[in-house]
């Protein structure tokens, strides 16, 4: 159990003057991040990373990688957040490609549903490391970035910047199939919210509550990529899920702009390419994702890019790009996370809302169906600091102060009361040490 923490999903939700301190929370996160911890030597490759939750999550997954990359950094950690990214990187395809999972001491997948995310000629190779055939939001350039501001490591920069050039032009080339600048995924589990409600209308799973018939629905899916041996073109061409993802997008565009800015650190002049590559994402996320008349941005599943009418957690992701004008802006945010139109819960941001049909707050196996995520606020605190919103920004903090000492270091919390559902010990939501480090340099404590 974490240091002043309790881990009970029954626990009854704090008082203001329960709140754990700051240093508390911050001893808590980081005896969770340790105890998941891993480091060893297999085949010729050397890897150190945090399991994000020790049964239940136990390989290296790549944007919780970005996110421990966030937490060690606001603990001081450079050099353990170094070896988390080179870690990530170990497997890097000659291509660019890097999975969303690496495969290192435990080689057996946990579920089937993994199995059939790596490519067939993998499945062979078991005994080997080796990575999933999917991809998962790509904020590592930003993981990178925060590293270097702490350490000043510019050679750590020089290492990495090849690399990271080489993933995100893989990205641009092989998931960019219309060349609008929006990159598509291939089934749920790359958007890293596995069963994302606005993914029903594509799936045509209609009976808003999750169950079986879901699951075998996205199973198909996997099964329809891996027949395919996970040839993306062949997997365009179908169309079976094709889907352009707005938080996805969102991260990519930031990790874009933040490719040039590294760039432009290391002296290396491909940094224009990379900022025109943002721009063209961010035009377009506003040219089609935008829906003025419900102010949201939905996501978007086909060739033709029609959007996907669900309100979940993400409809507001991309307030944070610069081309969005603080007009959009404001008419998202004043009405799904200000004045809360179907969000105005105890404990925000909810991965849904409230009056979608599919609406779920309680543990379950399909998850990102209501239950609120550490990560939405995090996420969405950043761009409330820069933007001034300082109340509101704190307020995300409060309330993840609140589940964290009512309910210890869980998955995802009931919105309602707080309770803790899903992994234990799950290091997501030591984010909240990376918020207390923004919300105290923006003076703001």
């Amino acid at each position: 159990m974490q240091s002043g923490t309790r881990t009970s999903s029954s626990s009854v939700q704090p008082n203001e003057a329960d709140i754990l301190s700051d240093e508390e929370l911050k001893t808590g996160v980081r005896e969770v991040l340790y105890k998941n911890m891993i480091s060893g030597r297999k085949a010729g490759f050397d890897y150190h990373y945090t399991k994000p939750s020790p049964g239940t999550y136990p390989f290296q997954y790549f944007w919780d990688t970005c996110f421990h990359v966030f937490i060690l950094s606001a603990f001081g950690e450079e050099k353990m957040a170094k070896e988390h990214v080179r870690s990530l990187f170990q497997m890097q395809r000659p291509d660019g490609f890097v999975g969303h999972m690496s495969y290192w001491k435990r080689l057996w997948p946990a579920r089937v549903t993994d199995l059939l995310q790596l490519r067939p000629r993998d499945v062979l190779r078991l005994y080997k490391p080796h990575m999933s055939a999917l991809v998962q939001p790509p904020i590592v350039a930003q993981a990178v970035l925060r590293v270097y501001r702490y350490s000043h490591d510019g050679a750590f920069l020089r290492e990495m910047l090849p690399k990271l050039k080489k993933y995100y032009r893989w990205l641009a080339e092989n998931r960019d199939f219309e060349g609008e600048g929006l990159l598509s995924i291939i089934t749920p589990f790359e958007s890293g919210m596995d069963w994302k409600a606005s993914y029903d209308p594509l799936l045509k799973f209609t009976k808003g509550k999750a169950g079986p018939l879901l699951f075998w629905k996205v199973l198909q899916v996997d099964a329809h990529n891996f027949l395919k041996g996970y040839d993306l073109r062949r997997i365009y061409k179908s169309n079976k899920f094709v889907v352009k993802d707005a938080a996805f997008n969102t991260i990519y565009a930031q990790n874009l702009e933040v490719m040039a800015e590294l760039c432009q650190l290391a002296g290396d002049e491909d940094g224009p390419g990379f900022l025109s590559m943002a721009r063209q994402t961010e035009k377009s996320i506003l040219r089609y994702m935008y829906d003025e008349e419900d102010a949201a941005f939905y996501d978007l599943y086909g060739h033709h890019f029609k959007k996907l009418k669900v309100r979940t957690g993400t409809i507001f992701f991309p307030v944070v790009l610069k081309s969005v004008s603080d007009e959009v802006c404001r008419k998202v945010l004043e009405r799904h996370l200000l004045d809360k139109d179907g969000f105005h819960v105890p404990y925000p941001v909810p991965s849904l809302a409230t009056d979608e049909p599919a609406f779920n707050p309680n543990s379950s196996l399909y998850i990102w169906r209501g239950p609120t995520w550490v990560v939405f606020n995090w996420f969405m605190q950043g761009y409330l600091l820069e933007k001034g919103y300082k109340q509101e920004a704190r307020e995300l903090l409060l309330s993840v102060k609140r589940l964290v000492s009512g309910s210890g270091f869980r998955e995802y919390y009931n919105p309602f009361t707080g309770e803790g559902h899903g992994a234990e010990d799950f290091t997501w939501s030591g984010l909240v040490v990376d918020m207390i480090k923004r919300q105290q340099d923006e003076g703001d404590t």
